[in-house]
């Protein structure tokens, strides 16, 4: 991975996109750079987490501030750079804002006389589900729906224990081997794809490298068991203003004492006691569609009673002629992916 620091916003270029990219700082926002090969000629896309963040988000001079940030930061970008990449913070309580948001693009871009893009390709999830950790445990319970308590409190009765675990503790290479066959369980159950064992011990082991430093960010596996047996774990991301809920998988077994419940009401409990403002459930489908192939993991994610988030997702600013043989790749990609290989799979 490499990273330019121009600093900000930053803990999505070190954990989550930990893998192929690198990172570069400037101005307290993160900046991280992929390199690859387009038929004979290596680009480079580069990626801005989150950031930058500007005084009223709302505003249409948004998208100029990123241009303008854009043009900025070029010369610092590797060479052959095609487009830098935002997720950019903009929130909207309801799909219909957000889709009109990014309908209004196109004419925003050219009333300002700026050349920006809404990628096809969303690299941050952007919808989920945010619970606000400054009210009181049992006020977090009394917002979840009755049935997700219930839930809990079973698992309790029950005798599903939570242990958290981290890189560096003794068990660490065990637990982290029983989180993975937990999480191809649930790939060949749920037909979803995951990385390979590697990936999510890099990931761990960077939440315990910066431990020292002033705004620490914290990478937790949380691994629910009953009578010595893993039935299901998450792997979360805790920092000073926000928790998120990064992987999550379960077993086939004793799914009946509700294992999934209590570890994110652990986690919870834990992200609240470490000072972050919310608990993001990080991605759900965008509405309560009952035809969604998602719609299961809506109904669990937006039962613990936080409030739905949607934002616009990644936003391209080119700065290469390029630039329309990337996404054409992209969309090959993408159709290949979501629709070729699973039709293939029947899924």
């Amino acid at each position: 991975m490499k990273s330019t620091h121009f600093q900000q916003s930053g803990f999505w270029c070190d954990f989550k996109c930990a893998h192929g990219w690198k990172l570069l700082s400037e101005d307290d926002v993160n900046v991280l750079y992929r390199q690859f090969a387009l038929g004979p000629m290596h680009s480079s896309i580069a990626y801005v987490p989150m950031a930058p963040v500007v005084q009223n988000q709302n505003s249409d001079q948004y998208l100029s501030a990123i241009y303008e940030f854009t043009k900025r930061i070029t010369s610092k970008l590797p060479k052959n750079t095609l487009c830098v990449r935002f997720d950019i913070p903009l929130d909207f309580s309801t799909v219909t804002e957000r889709d009109a948001y990014v309908d209004s693009i196109p004419v925003k871009a050219r009333a300002q006389r700026i050349f920006i893009h809404k990628s096809l390709v969303d690299i941050q999830p952007p919808d989920s589900i945010f619970v606000a950790l400054d009210k009181s445990e049992e006020e977090i319970l009394s917002a979840m729906k009755s049935k997700w308590r219930y839930n809990i409190r079973y698992a309790e009765k029950h005798n599903v224990v939570v242990r958290a675990v981290h890189a560096g503790d003794p068990s660490f290479e065990a637990d982290l081997q029983s989180f993975y066959e937990l999480y191809k369980t649930t790939a060949k159950r749920d037909g979803i794809g995951i990385h390979p064992l590697e990936y999510y011990r890099d990931l761990l082991e960077k939440g315990r490298a910066n431990s020292d430093d002033a705004d620490f960010t914290k990478i937790t596996l949380y691994i629910g068991s009953h009578e010595g047996e893993d039935l299901a774990a998450i792997i979360t991301l805790f920092n000073k203003d926000e928790a998120v809920y990064l992987y999550g998988c379960s077993g086939n077994n004793k799914r009946n004492l509700m294992p999934a419940y209590i570890v994110q009401w652990t986690a919870i409990k834990d992200a609240k006691q470490f000072g972050s403002k919310i608990y993001d459930f990080y991605g759900i489908p965008p509405t309560a569609d009952e035809n969604h192939p998602m719609h299961g993991l809506y109904l669990f994610k937006s039962g613990f009673g936080g409030k739905e988030v949607h934002r616009p997702g990644s936003i391209d600013v080119p700065i290469s002629s390029m630039y329309s043989f990337y996404v054409c790749a992209e969309r090959f990609r993408a159709w290949y992916h979501k629709i070729f290989l699973k039709k293939i799979r029947g899924r």
